[in-house]
């Protein structure tokens, strides 16, 4: 496991308002010697103090002239090249991603969780693009899946790995070193489906980056510099997330809705950005917070739990989402053989789909033992 280095001076978000933080590439200062122009436009550019893409597309074609003293082609070909680093690839219709019998698109391809039952409720298992939330109460096996999903990473491609590391930002506990090590120990075993020559090859703990943000300047400054440095040398294709709500939780009161919103909103739109930019997934773990609403309730469990909790951050953040997953602890009068669910062995736990733009809301059981986490088929009573 690998801790990251501050190798950046700290940049304060307190400093302005969280919704003038923007964070795409449109916004961002440019090094324009890295553009393929004709040196000639670059220098002009350069001497006309322009300093973003944003700025160049709010510009007209005879301001940008009048600005840099190009001619009209050169404009042009500026305004084209500039346009291009906003859509780096071709757009496509829906009939070509009905189409795409190859899913070689990013709409296709998932993160395997290493365990055949997760992934067929998961159809494949996490987006390569987009954000995941992974809900649930303490002991529902939330930080299980995770350290799980930064192994699955390192496989390869023909696994359902990425043939990458993860990078692991922790805002309130340490790190459960002992924990990951102990499921890299067990590899050989819980991945029967992989060659032994293939697992001996990779390094797990060499590929397993850790930060630590106890505060929102700290958690900001950590995606915005840290996390896009490791994404940009190929380093890590995962980023987890350990939790979000932990970051709000003192920061924050009751009259400070706005405000909590706009960060929220923020970080939302930079993890967007580091996904799609880079295909990466971006898996965040979150709380829940106690509910009355039994609508709420229906929607989080399906009725399947009768646990009276809902996803913690509110509908702003929850906009922010591709996908929500909920863990669950099943109790052992649930257990029982007159209750919902049967089971023998480990403590039973349930992972259920909340919402996806590709999933209906479904869920299956799960356990965790010394191997990790495995999904278990158990019988309902008729």
């Amino acid at each position: 496991m690998i801790c990251i280095s501050c190798m950046f001076h700290k940049t304060s978000i307190y400093r302005q308002s969280p919704g003038s933080v923007l964070t795409t590439v449109l916004y961002q200062d440019m090094d324009w010697d890295q553009f393929d122009m004709n040196p000639k436009v670059i220098a002009a550019v350069k001497k006309a103090n322009i300093k973003s893409i944003k700025e160049i597309l709010n510009l007209s074609g005879a301001d940008l002239q009048r600005l840099t003293k190009l001619s009209s082609m050169d404009v042009q070909c500026l305004l084209k090249t500039v346009s291009g680093t906003l859509r780096k690839s071709c757009m496509l219709t829906a009939l070509q991603l009905y189409q795409d019998k190859d899913h070689c698109t990013s709409q296709h391809q998932k993160l395997s969780l290493g365990c055949s039952v997760l992934d067929s409720l998961l159809r494949g298992g996490i987006p390569v693009v987009g954000i995941t939330e992974l809900a649930g109460e303490s002991s529902a096996g939330k930080t299980q899946i995770s350290l799980q999903l930064c192994l699955s990473v390192q496989y390869p491609y023909e696994y359902g790995g990425l043939e990458s590391g993860a990078v692991y930002i922790c805002t309130e506990d340490v790190f459960p070193n002992k924990r990951l090590q102990q499921l890299i120990d067990q590899q050989r075993t819980f991945r029967a489906d992989v060659p032994l020559d293939v697992i001996q090859r990779i390094k797990f703990g060499n590929s397993v980056f850790i930060e630590h943000a106890a505060d929102l300047d700290t958690f900001y400054n950590c995606i915005a510099k840290r996390i896009t440095l490791l994404l940009l040398r190929g380093v890590v294709r995962l980023v987890v997330i350990d939790s979000m709500a932990a970051l709000f939780r003192c920061e924050f009161g009751a009259k400070d809705s706005v405000m909590k919103a706009r960060y929220l909103q923020t970080f939302g739109a930079k993890l967007h950005s580091l996904s799609s930019r880079f295909r990466t997934p971006i898996l965040c773990i979150n709380q829940v917070t106690d509910t009355v609403d039994e609508t709420d309730v229906a929607q989080s469990n399906f009725g399947l739990l009768d646990k009276k909790v809902s996803p913690a951050l509110g509908l702003t953040w929850s906009n922010q989402l591709l996908m929500r997953l909920m863990a669950s602890r099943i109790t052992q009068s649930e257990q029982s053989p007159g209750g919902a669910l049967q089971h023998t062995g480990s403590v039973l736990r349930t992972l259920s789909v909340v919402f996806a733009p590709h999933l209906p809301p479904s869920f299956c059981c799960y356990a965790v033992n010394l191997e990790g986490v495995k999904g278990v088929k158990v019988k309902t009573p008729l």
